[in-house]
């Protein structure tokens, strides 16, 4: 799926066969029980389901737990609870996550700027973005995404 973020003209027709692959194997795994109980309406978690997409759709917007917490009728501390047994990380956590890996992808599909890619996910502040982005990818990004498209044209030209 990694490798779909070089390779934007793919991802339309491999990122579902790949979700769906990811999905299997992840049922398939000892600990596929969990997932399969998010299916399961009304359980911990199919609200942590819930949770996971509203997160996913909203990314960009500030994320309020109280809010969060509400509209899946959980209180904080059993939304925090459930959703760090799920994601092994915390609501916020997550959405930074999701933040600094969609605008990894517009850096590198759309050719913007690392102060463009960053407000359009949801920072107010380009050095916070700089910094949880290096701390996350382990470069700043206009070096990740150089590097990145850098190893995408020697790996199409050794082909």
């Amino acid at each position: 799926m990694i490798k779909l973020l070089t390779l934007p003209e793919d991802v339309p027709t491999l990122a579902p066969l790949i979700r769906r692959e990811i999905l299997y194997r992840l049922l398939k795994s000892p600990d596929g029980w969990r997932l399969a109980q998010m299916a399961v309406a009304d359980s911990h978690g199919h609200r942590i389901a819930e949770a996971i997409n509203r997160i996913s759709q909203k990314f960009h917007e500030p994320l309020r737990i109280e809010d969060l917490a509400s509209e899946v009728h959980m209180s904080v501390s059993a939304l925090h609870n459930h959703f760090k047994s799920v994601t092994a990380m915390s609501p916020l956590q997550f959405q930074k996550q999701l933040r600094l890996q969609e605008a990894r992808r517009v850096m590198i599909s759309e050719n913007v700027d690392a102060a463009t890619a960053g407000h359009r996910v949801g920072y107010e502040s380009q050095s916070q973005f700089n910094r949880e982005y290096s701390r996350f990818f382990g470069l700043p990004p206009v070096r990740d995404v150089k590097r990145l498209r850098e190893h995408h044209l020697f790996t199409t030209v050794t082909r």
